[in-house]
């Protein structure tokens, strides 16, 4: 078995690195989170451009039809640049459709997102803040054949500049069943989207609110009343995504302060020639380490449908979540002062391993998903 990365994964990785390390400074980044967009179009584009957008969208509906293990070599890069992106919701929308959709919502949404035309994002969690099916509480009626939908929806990923929300809503019994997925226009008649105040302004947050949105069975991805098991199915995915990312960015830290701790001269040595720096440095590399691993696992797992794959996707997004957040705390420690200021860029990085450690349940909510799993 050869657990490495072939040449051509090796030729996608320095690719996105490339036009990201270019196109995507802590300039940027810092730009992006004063624009009420969130994102640049103009990168979107470039990225749309190298195939990204559909990686891994099938070649029939206009992407690339590669895995998630490729994927997550992009991601990673992303990562690193603490990219603002509607990357990853767009992506987890589009392995709904490709999962669930009907043959007429494929050909009229994936080549659209394969492209970079359409910005999609899953509007899941409610005022409750629950990720499980009890969670879901927007009401979805139906009378002679029409959805009525009312409800609310928070912390949508950039739902302020989607073109597609995919809505998860009750239609029948409480729990897993009576869930019922919907693809729907953002700007659909009864929907409203007001921004939210985040910690991590990389990061655009929204509420969507419903009020006698209207839709038909047209608009219904996969069978009413059974969209747990897509909706389940595309947050695994998204859990692999995010703790890709989340790597890439504990490795940019990482990388950045090991060069820093070469470099700061204290006592008139460097401060990496103390022990306590090396300690600390050394137990940071562990952490990213040992996270890819889980996550690397987890993107074969779910690219290849083995029955462990939402296990092996909890605990990447466990592992992914605890190793970015000491890593980042930590990288601050080592930097000193300089760590703690504006115009130093690890507090981009901590910021957004905090709001990603939430996203998808933290990592004490994903071990008990792995413990259930395996009847502890």
């Amino acid at each position: 078995m050869d657990f490495g990365f072939s040449d051509e994964q090796e030729m996608l990785r320095q690719s996105a690195r490339g036009l990201l390390e270019k196109e995507c400074p802590s300039s940027l980044v810092r730009r992006l989170m004063d624009d009420d967009r969130g994102y640049d179009p103009e990168l979107w584009k470039k990225m749309a451009g190298l195939g990204w957008t559909g990686l891994v969208i099938p070649e029939a509906y206009g992407g690339a039809g590669l895995s998630y293990v490729d994927l997550v070599l992009v991601l990673e890069e992303m990562g690193r640049v603490v990219l603002p992106s509607p990357f990853i919701w767009t992506t987890m929308v589009a392995e709904a459709l490709k999962r669930a959709g009907s043959e007429a919502q494929k050909q009229a949404l994936l080549p659209k997102i394969a492209s970079g035309d359409l910005i999609a994002t899953p509007a899941l969690l409610e005022p409750s803040a629950l990720w499980g099916a009890n969670g879901i509480a927007l009401q979805a009626k139906e009378k002679g054949g029409e959805f009525t939908l009312d409800g609310v929806k928070l912390f949508v990923n950039d739902g302020h500049i989607a073109g597609c929300l995919l809505v998860a809503a009750r239609s029948g019994a409480s729990g897993p069943d009576g869930i019922t997925l919907f693809a729907l226009e953002a700007n659909r008649p009864g929907i409203s989207v007001a921004p939210l105040k985040t910690m991590d302004q990389t990061r655009k947050l929204s509420e969507v609110k419903f009020a006698g949105v209207k839709a038909t069975a047209a608009d219904v991805v996969g069978t009413i009343g059974a969209g747990w098991k897509t909706l389940w199915e595309m947050v695994d995915r998204g859990k692999v995504m995010l703790a890709a990312e989340m790597m890439g960015g504990a490795q940019r830290v990482l990388d950045m302060t090991v060069e820093y701790a070469k470099v700061r001269v204290q006592f008139g040595r460097p401060i990496g020639s103390f022990q306590a720096v090396q300690h600390k440095c050394a137990n940071m590399m562990i952490d990213v380490e040992g996270a890819k691993s889980a996550v690397y696992y987890a993107a074969w797992a779910v690219s290849n449908e083995v029955a462990e794959a939402p296990l092996a996707a909890a605990l990447a997004k466990a592992a992914s979540s605890d190793a970015y957040r000491r890593v980042s705390a930590d990288g601050i420690q080592v930097h000193g002062g300089i760590g703690f200021t504006w115009d130093h860029d690890m507090h981009l990085y901590f910021k957004r391993a905090k709001s990603s450690e939430f996203t998808f349940g933290d990592a004490t909510y994903n071990r008990e998903l792995v413990a259930q799993g395996i009847n502890l």
